[in-house]
């Protein structure tokens, strides 16, 4: 049997082992999973109210065209439906984009570390990868400019960036945007947006009607609480989304993830209340970081990135023994930090705890 030669050796995506293996392997009888940037608030109860109307057409093929929902977000955000693409998840709209623009000739230019997504897609097309290294935890951009060439493709912006949680303001941005050759595209990862309250956050959907080489990629999975269901989407002119679409599996989305995520739409309220208590809960660990002197990004999404100036590993078992699931900074190019998702305040106060302990036990020995 022979592979592309890119594909052998290539790392497959490693998901955390599920609670109820942790539990049972540690003998814990509760485990609080603050690693994969779940909404921890759920999600709306009309979404859930939606799905159960729906379970009895399980038995018919989804809308491939996913019809209702393409006129649900168009409306919600201002745009035609041919402007739009859905995805399995954001994750296949990226694999996608990859699919339809990359091949060995060609080169992407992303940040690092950011969504390795990105990447991975990118070794699977075998085309080079242009890594920026981060300045000061943000995408540096004007490094990210002098890297593209005749034979770039795609350049990625992760806004807010996974994992460090800081974004590239609307002056920077879009003086980037400017720039970037018009045969490049340039793809706007916002699947934090819901959480991102800085004011000077870049306002993309309108700037489509402008820049034709521009793609803004969407998610259910996060603030929406719909993760199981993997939806997300890209928004872009009629002419990329054209272009697009062949690639795209047919029936790649479901009929409970339609009817689901155009009842979360119709529930603004229930995001205004998650983005209120994660900015709360932010707080939290901004405190915390204050009380200890630790370094932090300051975060627009849900989640937060601490260096304890200890390897992440370590600490990733220390909480994990107690019954706390974080991810490890080691994985995502950050050695001595950990990434904690936003709980609930009794989440947050419970994590918080056993990081001060921690803390403390190491100033003793």
């Amino acid at each position: 049997m022979k592979a592309k030669q890119q594909i052998i050796g290539l790392p497959s995506y490693k998901p955390g082992k599920p609670m109820d293996e942790v539990k049972q392997e540690l003998g814990l009888t509760k485990v609080i999973k603050l690693a994969s940037n779940e909404n921890p608030f759920g999600s709306s109860k009309k979404a859930q109210n939606a799905i159960c109307e729906a379970v009895s057409g399980l038995a018919i093929y989804p809308d491939g065209y996913a019809r209702t929902l393409r006129e649900k977000v168009a409306a919600h955000l201002g745009v035609n439906g041919e402007q739009l693409i859905f995805g399995n998840g954001s994750d296949e709209v990226i694999q996608i984009l990859c699919r339809t623009f990359l091949t060995p000739e060609t080169n992407t230019v992303t940040a690092t570390p950011t969504f390795s997504q990105y990447g991975h897609n990118a070794i699977i097309e075998g085309a080079e990868i242009r890594e920026i290294p981060l300045k000061d935890g943000v995408h540096d951009l004007e490094a990210m400019l002098a890297a593209i060439d005749e034979n770039t493709r795609i350049v990625w912006v992760c806004n807010p960036n996974n994992p460090s949680g800081t974004y590239n303001n609307e002056t920077d941005f879009l003086s980037f945007l400017k720039r970037v050759p018009k045969d490049v595209l340039v793809v706007s990862d916002e699947a934090y947006y819901e959480y991102a309250v800085a004011d000077d956050y870049p306002n993309t959907i309108p700037l489509l009607e402008q820049y034709g080489n521009l793609m803004v990629l969407r998610t259910f999975s996060k603030a929406y609480g719909l993760a199981a269901l993997r939806v997300g989407y890209g928004v872009a002119s009629k002419e990329l989304i054209s272009l697009l679409d062949p690639a795209r599996p047919p029936f790649n989305t479901t009929s409970l993830a339609h009817v689901a995520a155009c009842a979360a739409l119709d529930d603004q309220e229930f995001i205004n209340e998650c983005k209120k208590k994660n900015r709360e809960g932010l707080e939290q660990y901004y405190q915390f970081c204050q009380n200890f002197n630790l370094s932090y990004f300051p975060s627009q999404g849900n989640f937060i990135l601490i260096d304890f100036n200890h390897p992440g590993n370590e600490l990733f078992d220390y909480l994990l023994r107690r019954g706390y699931i974080v991810r490890s900074g080691e994985a995502l190019g950050f050695p001595t930090y950990i990434r904690i998702t936003v709980g609930s305040t009794e989440e947050n106060d419970g994590i918080i705890q056993e990081l001060t302990a921690f803390i403390e036990e190491k100033k003793k020995s």
